[in-house]
């Protein structure tokens, strides 16, 4: 025992001390918004939450952007007024709450729930079509997302669990009771929509979605989570309050935040174990029969969440409902040889349950390891013999994989495709930088600009999503 604590203690002085590395905190790392909580969303109506919703904005002009010194008054500052991704100046904020109306009278409504550290314009591609095609597009924005990073060290999913209900209610109150309920839930956006579809199996006064849309959701993450709570222990102490974040970067995405605090990451482990519970009870209880028919498009590669915890802990407990997962395998012709690891080779096979399934398996690979065109491979449920059909979209020879955040954008979106749309201007366009040089230069991560953030198979995606509204 004593050994333990002398550990324990080490680690923690160990955790302080290197916390105190790296850049200072920013007004934005310190100011907490008034955001409401769990039990004052539930008694909120839209139009209660979107004056909720700009009274937070507002504080965050006064207490942050209106208060900057002058070494933050840059170009790169997303809360600096004058700078080209102050989120403030453009046509319409992303970060903020929204609902497109169709032009006719609805056919029926969508729920659409960003991620973590996100904000409302991950979906938009999604929400703007389901509006073309007579859809209600509700899209929260969730509580501590979209303002400052700060805000994500009050906040807990029971929030964000709240604001689900409340768009789902709005959604129900602008389509009508019986026209046909979607939710399409991005990331930790995944994981509340299906926990709010299991809640309303367990309350007959939640209104049931007939569709789960789900784009790598977060079923599941690393271990580290369940301890990322203790790596803030040293925060309780005002000098080493910076150990209460995992990473502090310099803010200049106009719609997510590039810091991240240790609370983020418990939140989403809390969520996620909530939500593997809830799965596993109503499974041993012969109650996911009511569950809507699930349809899940997860990049094989992913650094963010498990792809193995969406098809154990989710796809291997469903009924026989109609639901697939969709899964976009690696580039084997991307001609990067020993440059990759070993396993991402194997990646796949590891983590396939060997077929009959009680879901339908889609894979999205090159047809040949050694070329570049693409197929879908295909196993109905209960069958075992698979069929391929070719696609159109295919990987650009200089991308090995999809990644965690890449699903939910178009090539042509104007801040994380490489073809950016010339109609917008976010006044940065990170999918289309190539950035060279030498090493210790960059503000960030050189690798974080390696990661796409862009889709090509995009058009893949938006097709299967509509063949469900039919």
């Amino acid at each position: 025992m004593l050994l333990c604590l002398v550990v324990a203690a080490t680690l923690l002085v160990y955790r302080a001390v290197d916390s105190q590395r790296g850049p200072p905190l920013e007004p934005w790392h310190t100011f907490v918004p008034d955001e409401a909580h769990a039990a004052a969303i539930d008694r909120m109506d839209w139009p209660g939450w979107m004056a909720a919703e700009g009274h937070v904005f507002n504080q965050v002009t006064a207490e942050v952007s209106d208060r900057l010194e002058e070494r933050d008054r840059t170009p790169d500052n997303r809360y600096f007024a004058a700078s080209p991704v102050y989120p403030g100046h453009f046509a319409r904020d992303w970060n903020r709450s929204y609902v497109l109306m169709p032009e006719g009278p609805p056919r029926g409504a969508v729920v659409l729930l960003h991620g973590l550290t996100d904000s409302p314009y991950s979906l938009r591609h999604v929400a703007l079509r389901y509006r073309e095609l007579g859809y209600v597009a509700v899209a929260i924005r969730l509580p501590a997302h979209g303002t400052v990073p700060a805000a994500l060290t009050d906040v807990v999913w029971e929030d964000w669990s709240a604001a689900t209900r409340l768009a789902v209610r709005e959604a129900r109150r602008l389509s009508g009771g019986t026209t046909p309920l979607h939710m399409v839930g991005f990331s930790n956006g995944g994981a509340l929509a299906m926990q709010y579809a299991l809640d309303a199996i367990e309350d007959p006064q939640l209104p049931r979605p007939d569709r789960l849309i789900l784009i790598s959701p977060m079923i599941g993450i690393t271990a580290f989570a369940r301890f990322a709570g203790l790596a803030a222990l040293p925060a309780i102490l005002p000098a080493f309050a910076k150990a209460a974040w995992l990473g502090i970067v310099p803010e200049f995405n106009p719609f997510k935040y590039n810091s991240f605090p240790v609370n983020g990451a418990r939140q989403s482990y809390r969520l996620t174990q909530a939500l593997q519970q809830q799965i596993q009870r109503l499974s041993r209880d012969g109650r996911l029969s009511g569950l809507a028919p699930v349809l899940t498009f997860q990049s094989v590669m992913d650094f963010t969440v498990s792809t193995r915890a969406i098809i154990t802990a989710l796809y291997m407990q469903l009924p026989a409902n109609g639901s697939e997962l969709v899964l976009f395998d690696r580039n084997t012709n991307s001609k990067l040889g020993e440059l990759l690891r070993p396993a991402a080779d194997l990646a796949l096979g590891r983590l396939l349950p060997a077929p009959p399934l009680r879901f339908r398996l889609t894979i999205i690979a090159n047809a040949d390891p050694n070329t570049d065109g693409m197929v879908e491979r295909i196993t109905e449920p209960g069958e075992t013999a698979e069929r391929t059909s070719p696609l159109q979209q295919t990987y650009p020879r200089n991308v090995f994989s999809l990644s965690h955040v890449a699903l939910p954008f178009p090539t042509t979106d104007s801040l994380y495709g490489p073809d950016p749309d010339p109609a917008e201007d976010f006044g940065v366009h990170l999918g289309a930088l190539a950035a060279r040089g030498e090493v210790g230069v960059l503000l960030i991560s050189p690798a974080s600009l390696m990661r796409i953030s862009w889709n090509p198979f995009f058009p893949y995606v938006m097709r299967r999503i509509e063949e469900t509204l039919k």
